[in-house]
């Protein structure tokens, strides 16, 4: 029988194609040929679950993921995320904010990287240390000053149109400030566009079949208009109320929310998520855990209409901002 090692790259390729991440890096760790062949991949890896990302560790300031299939912490050092805080995922690249409200957006397993220009109302100047020293002489704590409160007036939420690696004509979008304000960005732009919309406050931005979606707080849907000057568009589609779930279901498919774009995964191809569930996270300044931990994590059954967990309230680390949602894009 010949050596494993000396399978022909064919064979090799086509077995990676079945591997999820962490195995898809095992592979590649077993000999020369092998790693060759990991790094050549011709065909689109096995689907795979999101992976949660959390906070950096302050000893080693690794950012720390975590893999919803294997129920395992990942710690990597990324540089280029230390001390940042992420305000949105699409496509496995995240959108990071430091503390001179500089903005990045990086793939975390390939290290690629696009400087954002200045976001809305700040520029190059700008430092949210600066902005709490000037404060106002009669201002007391718990007014909302610090970094972590003013994280969602400065990115809310950020999502992308594609894969940078796979078009490079794409656009960034946000909703930015204290009423979630929209503005987009493409590449070779030297500042974010702001959208002309209604006075009323936003709650959520998606991407859809070519189009952006902006949703209000007052449950009305919105479609992003970019033509001459760019303004938001009702589209006279009322969101269901929250908590009503009547007549709607996902049959064998998981959605997972939160400051991601949304991603709707087959529970067929993924038997290890729970079909026809929402996985959820949620931005809460809590300092204290409730049933599904610091964070708000969790999954709601819309078969049953139960609320359920999927992580663990003991591994959990307080942290203002909320894990994100993110599937693995190294390839």
């Amino acid at each position: 029988m010949s050596a494993w090692s000396d399978l022909i790259f064919d064979v090799l390729e086509h077995i990676t194609s079945f591997l999820p991440l962490p195995d898809h890096y095992r592979f590649g760790a077993v000999c020369k040929n092998w790693r060759s062949v990991s790094k050549q991949r011709r065909h689109p890896p096995a689907p795979q679950l999101p992976w949660l990302v959390l906070e950096d560790d302050k000893e080693t300031r690794n950012r720390k993921f975590y893999s919803l299939s294997e129920a395992k912490h990942y710690s990597l050092d990324i540089p280029e995320l230390h001390g940042r805080y992420i305000c949105g995922s699409s496509h496995g690249w995240l959108f990071a904010v430091d503390l001179k409200i500089t903005g990045i957006l990086i793939n975390p397993f390939t290290r690629e990287c696009y400087e954002l220009p200045p976001f809305p109302g700040y520029n190059e100047y700008t430092n949210v240390t600066t902005l709490i020293e000037e404060l106002p002489s009669d201002y007391e704590e718990g007014d909302g000053y610090t970094f972590e409160d003013m994280q969602p007036r400065i990115v809310f939420k950020a999502i992308l149109s594609h894969d940078p690696k796979e078009r490079s004509d794409f656009t960034a979008m946000i909703l930015f400030g204290e009423m979630h304000d929209s503005a987009f960005w493409r590449p070779g732009d030297s500042s974010w566009t702001v959208i002309v919309g209604p006075t009323f406050s936003m709650d959520d931005i998606l991407y859809f079949e070519g189009n952006f979606y902006v949703v209000s707080a007052m449950n009305l849907l919105y479609m992003v208009d970019f033509e001459s000057e760019p303004k938001l568009i009702e589209v006279g589609l009322e969101i269901p109320p929250e908590n009503s779930v009547e007549g709607c279901g996902l049959q064998s498919y998981a959605l997972f929310l939160g400051r991601n774009a949304c991603l709707l995964v087959d529970s067929c191809r993924l038997p290890e998520c729970k079909k026809n569930g929402i996985y959820f996270t949620h931005t809460t300044q809590s300092t204290s855990p409730d049933e599904f931990g610091f964070y708000d994590l969790g999954v709601f059954d819309m078969t049953n209409k139960m609320m359920g967990t999927f992580y663990s309230v003991e591994v959990v680390f307080p942290r203002v901002d909320s894990p994100v949602w993110i599937t693995p894009n190294p390839w």
